[in-house]
């Protein structure tokens, strides 16, 4: 973005916002792995521990989480620069 026509103050409080929307993003991002991983690998509440079948299946939930999230960036960013390019080029 561009904040160049607005004064320091304006540009800082512009900041400001984003920085607090890309928070709240990524607690929501963080909630939703959380709150998915439990539900489908947390079944066991005769103990205060993960069973070993449960970390892994945590484990292995957070890892797929974490690579799709990466690949949906990636093919945004894809998407974003052809666009760009289109956008460009008329």
């Amino acid at each position: 973005m561009d904040f160049s026509q607005f004064n320091a103050a304006e540009q800082a409080h512009m900041t400001k916002i984003i920085e607090k929307k890309q928070m709240q993003d990524f607690m929501k991002l963080y909630s939703g792995l959380v709150e998915r991983c439990f539900n489908s690998c947390c079944n066991d509440f005769t103990s205060k521990a993960l069973s070993s079948k449960e970390e892994t299946c945590v484990q292995n939930c957070a890892d797929k989480f974490l690579k799709h999230s990466e690949r949906v960036g990636a093919r945004f960013a894809e998407h974003n620069a052809e666009q760009m390019a289109q956008n460009q080029g008329n």
